[in-house]
């Protein structure tokens, strides 16, 4: 569906072009984690845009079917949550401020990792918006990896 094509590429387009433009001057990223990230993004790129282009088929009267609306509204949801925990994130501190400070505001007064709830939250809505193999393989992905450094953030 050309929608979910447009799901994908919303969710790409955010974290790959506006976040990094929008953070402030931080810890410099290891260069192999920038390119183990790099490879992983371009890996689930091409399986998400190939699976989406060849291999999905949709019945007629999709966009009206429960999974795909609870699919979009879970998306959208934690679309929301992520880019609006990103932003408390991005203003903890000063200009200048250094040391570590606690989030407030927003779903960070319900859980710690508030901006990893938004990600996961909005892969698994769209991994249901699709109902494909490939998008459910990525929400996992996504759980596993996201859920970790939750919890290292959490302790």
């Amino acid at each position: 569906s050309v929608v979910n094509i447009i799901h994908f590429l919303l969710i790409f387009c955010y974290r790959a072009l506006i976040f990094p433009l929008l953070i402030r001057q931080g810890k410099p990223t290891p260069f192999f984690t920038f390119v183990l990230a790099l490879l992983f993004c371009v890996f689930n790129g091409y399986l998400q845009g190939r699976s989406l282009t060849n291999y999905a088929a949709y019945p007629l009267g999709w966009l009206a079917d429960s999974r795909f609306i609870t699919g979009f509204l879970g998306w959208l949801i934690g679309m929301a949550i992520n880019i609006h925990s990103d932003h408390i994130l991005r203003n903890l501190r000063k200009p200048g401020e250094t040391g570590y400070k606690i989030p407030r505001g927003g779903m960070f007064e319900y859980v710690s990792g508030a901006n990893f709830f938004g990600e996961i939250l909005e892969w698994f809505g769209f991994a249901l918006a699709c109902c494909t193999i490939e998008s459910l393989s990525f929400a996992l992905c996504t759980l596993f990896i996201l859920g970790s450094r939750a919890r290292q953030h959490h302790k």
